[in-house]
């Protein structure tokens, strides 16, 4: 069986999980060929790149030019034709059973060309939504604007400086770019991590679609209970940790939540902050341990266990992996009720508030530290529900799925 993955980059968070799947599914007999390309802004360096099965189409200037042309004209998705030219013909020697798409709004691919591909060639297909892009005009987020629009066509949106950014209002003219290019498919089924993006997508225009759920999965090899000399390091071994982690600290993360929360907490708590810059620092009152980035992640995994509670709140996001590496490490886990935040904590691991209920967050996170309410063994046996390599085995029953199966079986 032959497989090939498509995502616009080859690290980050999709790009990781593109890797993950195709070397577990190799392991398993099948024949993965995992594509990306290369952003004009990313570095050169990118051991990912050189791997084996691995083939990177188009070139840094090309994409260059699209994202000039992509954000000047808001016609993300229409440039990069030599690149996809490249993409489409190896495609065609490679000739895959399934081709799984994952993040595609990278200024990086040109999606009439793929997608025309795609319908003629009458090969399944998986695409695995991180976002909410695929059918939306424009955004990959709109729960913050509270923004409906994509439901029945984009206008006038009211967030054209995010990213994918624009400057011009095209949203109408690419909700129904979209919706065109991405309905009829022949064998498709949607991948959502959340049941939250699940239900929005059956609203959307895509709703035609099978959707299948597959949550984010971690490596419980790395993130577990993990002793550490982090709390001597900062001279915190009388405080309670309150710890957040982010690697786009902003106002959709909560950074704003963080800073009022350090005003009203005694000096019994300790905010840390992990994933921060010197842009962030700068906005940080000098009570919030700032720490830029860990070393590795058996370091986050210390941090992670020495903290008493893990405060999450986003207020857009799809299934956040940092809720399940905390639970992993077994420190219960506070998020406000956005997207599929929500969807890891149960009564017993953690406390789910109103979204922006600085009131109700503060009062959780003192009780929390100060009556240690959760059993660490039900934490930790709860984060084994999101094994990654029980996800990985899910993604290859579909692959074998959709090999055997016609269109809405699986």
């Amino acid at each position: 069986m032959r497989i090939a993955e498509i995502n616009m980059v080859s690290n980050g968070s999709t790009g990781k999980i593109m890797f993950q799947i195709a070397g577990f599914a190799r392991c398993r007999g099948m024949k993965l060929k995992t594509y990306s390309t290369i952003p004009y802004t990313q570095g050169l360096k990118d051991d990912k790149l050189n791997c084996e099965n691995h083939y990177v189409f188009g070139s840094r200037l090309e994409n260059k030019l699209h994202t000039y042309f992509g954000i000047l004209l808001g016609l993300n998705g229409y440039f990069s034709h030599f690149g996809t030219i490249q993409l489409i013909n190896d495609l065609k020697s490679f000739n895959p059973d399934v081709i799984h798409l994952h993040n595609l709004h990278k200024f990086c691919i040109n999606l009439p060309m793929l997608f025309k591909y795609i319908k003629s060639s009458g090969v399944k297909v998986i695409w695995t939504l991180h976002d909410c892009w695929s059918f939306t005009g424009h955004c990959a987020h709109f729960t913050m604007v509270k923004c409906d629009k994509w439901k029945t066509g984009c206008f006038k949106c009211p967030q054209l400086s995010a990213y994918p950014s624009s400057k011009i209002d095209n949203t109408k003219f690419m909700y129904h770019r979209k919706r065109k290019w991405f309905s009829g498919i022949d064998n498709m089924v949607l991948v959502t991590p959340s049941k939250w993006l699940a239900s929005l997508v059956k609203e959307s225009f895509l709703g035609e679609y099978p959707v299948k759920i597959i949550n984010n999965g971690i490596d419980l090899s790395i993130f577990k209970p993990t002793p550490g000399r982090f709390r001597e390091t900062y001279n915190l071994e009388d405080k309670f940790i309150v710890l957040g982690v982010a690697f786009d600290w902003g106002k959709r993360k909560g950074l704003d939540v963080f800073i009022e929360l350090s005003k009203r907490l005694d000096g019994r708590f300790q905010i840390v902050l992990v994933g921060t810059n010197d842009c962030i620092d700068n906005q940080l009152p000098d009570n919030i341990i700032s720490i830029h980035r860990t070393k590795d992640q058996k370091e986050l995994a210390e941090i992670y266990s020495a903290a008493d509670v893990f405060v999450n709140p986003t207020r857009e996001d799809n299934f956040p992996t940092v809720n399940l590496e905390a639970l992993a490490c077994g420190t219960p886990v506070i998020t406000f009720n956005t997207g599929g935040s929500p969807e890891c904590i149960d009564e017993n691991c953690g406390v789910v508030v109103g979204c922006d209920d600085i009131n109700s967050l503060l009062g959780e996170i003192i009780r929390i530290c100060e009556t240690k309410p959760f059993s660490k063994n039900y934490i930790l046996n709860r984060a084994k529900e999101f094994d990654m390599n029980e996800r990985l085995k899910e993604y290859v029953k579909l692959y074998e799925d959709c090999s055997h199966s016609s269109k809405r079986a699986i």
